[in-house]
């Protein structure tokens, strides 16, 4: 590590902000040295904010069907090969009650752009789930709606919403999607979903086919203007039926290198260590949170449909009962030092309008 990189880092620390033009540059000039005091600065800088509290999020994968045709994605509209399933209302609550029973008190509905979740529809599983566990928050990952759209499920319950960016560049974002997907429609709902009031999560693929440093600058400026609450990361992993299927996946160490950058430029954000990031390292998950991410999700979905919910190949965690994934996650967390938390975990600006609030 030089002299320059050693200086952007300490001003990332400071001022949380850097250039577009920095960012490339620090991605350009990591080293071993460089990604070790990131990690450092990100690791103490998590605990001063979450203390060793990793926050649990209950993932229910909802449908594999998919209105899309995203060229990385393993759940695309014209993967003939995929396995399709959608889970029912009353296995979407039977899921969420044994997650409840397990300790859970947030979880994450998520699936691909399947039609039939309308409106009234979705809005009706939330609405139950919330009515059934009023001290639960709600997180969807349901891909892009309309604003109406989005706002009825907010008024059903909703408290969150991810919706990853995948690319900041437009030129990027189109070599990754088809031609009726746009980069203006993402970019408005995430202003919209932040308009209505959601905690916002965004994000994107480490490593996707055509990224480089400059358009890994514009992802982290974006997430540096945009403030989300929440921000999803992790390595880019081919799916064999897709068109990058012969494409170089992501790696783990400029995934711990970005998780760390993001970790400095926002210190409140909820920063989950990716299933994706445990697929490609044993313990992925694990050098994740000492790179300074504080979020995993364990996944609550029936066993049967979980290897149908394919993204990527080689998915973990696929055949494990819900509390056997929970048990092994508790286990790997105290070898690091640190707990798992299963409480709503907000935003701590949100968490302190929340207490507003109920005063």
């Amino acid at each position: 590590m030089n002299g320059r990189e050693r200086e952007l880092i300490a001003v990332l620390e400071r001022e949380h902000r850097l250039s577009e033009a920095e960012y490339a540059e620090l991605i350009r000039g990591r080293d071993e040295e460089a990604a070790a005091l990131l990690a450092e600065r990100a690791s103490e800088l998590r605990r001063s904010v979450f203390g060793d509290t990793v926050y649990l999020r209950g993932l229910i994968e909802i449908s594999s069907i998919c209105r899309n045709n995203c060229l990385y994605c393993g759940i695309r509209r014209d993967n003939r090969q995929a396995e399709r399933y959608r889970l029912t209302k009353e296995e979407i609550l039977s899921c969420a009650d044994e997650g409840y029973t397990l300790g859970f008190r947030t979880f994450v509905l998520q699936g691909g752009e399947d039609l039939f979740f309308t409106d009234e529809i979705l809005c009706g599983i939330v609405s139950a789930l919330k009515e059934r566990h009023p001290d639960c928050a709600v997180t969807l990952s349901m891909g892009e709606r309309r604003r109406e759209s989005y706002q009825a499920l907010f008024d059903a319950g909703a408290d969150r919403y991810l919706l990853r960016h995948e690319t900041a560049d437009d030129a990027h974002y189109a070599k990754l999607h088809p031609e009726e997907m746009s980069f203006e429609n993402r970019m408005r709902c995430l202003r919209e979903l932040k308009d209505i009031g959601y905690q916002v999560g965004c994000g994107f693929m480490v490593g996707s086919p055509f990224q480089t440093a400059e358009t890994l600058a514009k992802d982290l400026k974006f997430i540096e203007t945009f403030r989300p609450e929440m921000c999803g990361i992790g390595p880019f992993i081919p799916h064999r039926n897709t068109p990058f299927r012969d494409e170089t996946p992501g790696t783990l160490e400029l995934t711990l290198f970005l998780l760390s950058v993001i970790r400095l430029i926002l210190p409140e954000v909820l920063l989950p260590a990716t299933t994706a990031l445990g697929t490609i390292h044993p313990r992925g998950r694990e050098l994740g949170i000492l790179a300074g991410a504080n979020v995993v999700m364990p996944n609550l979905s029936p066993v049967v449909v979980r290897k149908k919910y394919e993204l990527y190949d080689n998915k973990i965690c696929t055949g494990e009962e819900s509390a056997q994934c929970v048990d092994c996650l508790a286990a790997r967390l105290d070898a690091i030092g640190c707990h798992p938390a299963v409480d709503r975990g907000d935003a701590p600006g949100f968490a302190a309008l929340r207490r507003e609030a109920a005063t």
